[in-house]
């Protein structure tokens, strides 16, 4: 069992030292990563291209890459906001590792490019463990999800810089209970905020960017414990 536990170790470890280089190479640029972590179906990719639409209204370099087991489907959508999109397809993995994620940008990424948003594999529990080198961290959840999600997931959340509540529209529909949700949040992740978002309603459009552009600019986000007690 030890030997199974150094190995996991060993592999983040190795993960960490890339995701360092990585965030300092890209830093050197002037670009900055948004890696966006979620459950499949929190409405992630349909929140994400409308962040983009903006972007490019507004005149910020964005890029996006989306990671998936199979098909190509999130990068057809992203596209449609016509910002450059790239899809990884992960052939099983359940996540983004520093270095995948640093092969398929070189050669790819525009150099000016301001922002990165990277959307992750729909999973709460691997990609959770990974740093791709990004600056800014984001959970989404959907009010479809549950209020104990955070709990249930306590290392997705407590590791966030930013949480995202997604589908505020059928909120009430399906009985979401928003001071129960904000409630476990702080349980895990103490002081981070949380944004409430409906692409339908266009309820927090734009939160997002503003925030990402924020920390590209220097604002200071937000500390998690969990991230202080790994370190």
């Amino acid at each position: 069992m030890c030997r199974v536990v150094d190995l996991q170790q060993a592999v983040l470890a190795k993960n960490d030292a890339t995701a360092h280089t990585l965030r300092s190479e890209l830093a050197a640029r002037g670009t900055m990563i948004v890696n966006l972590l979620s459950s499949p179906g929190s409405g992630k990719t349909a929140l994400l291209e409308g962040e983009l639409l903006l972007a490019r209204e507004r005149g910020v370099r964005v890029a996006a890459l989306t990671a998936d087991l199979a098909t190509e489907n999130d990068a057809v959508r992203l596209a449609r906001s016509g910002v450059p999109v790239k899809q990884v397809l992960t052939d099983g993995l359940c996540h983004l590792e520093a270095g995948m994620l640093a092969g398929h940008l070189d050669g790819w990424l525009p150099e000016d490019t301001r922002l990165l948003f990277v959307e992750n594999v729909g999973n709460l529990v691997c990609p959770a463990s990974y740093d791709l080198g990004e600056s800014l961290r984001v959970v989404l959840a959907s009010v479809t999800e549950g209020e104990d999600k955070p709990l249930k997931y306590p290392t997705a959340f407590g590791l966030a810089h930013l949480v995202v509540v997604t589908k505020t529209d059928i909120a009430e529909a399906v009985g979401f209970d928003e001071a129960a949700f904000r409630r476990h949040v702080q349980q895990v992740n103490p002081g981070v905020d949380v944004l409430l978002t409906s692409v339908r309603t266009g309820q927090g459009a734009g939160a997002l960017l503003d925030r990402a552009r924020a920390a590209a600019e220097g604002t200071a986000v937000h500390a998690p414990v969990m991230a202080r007690a790994h370190a």
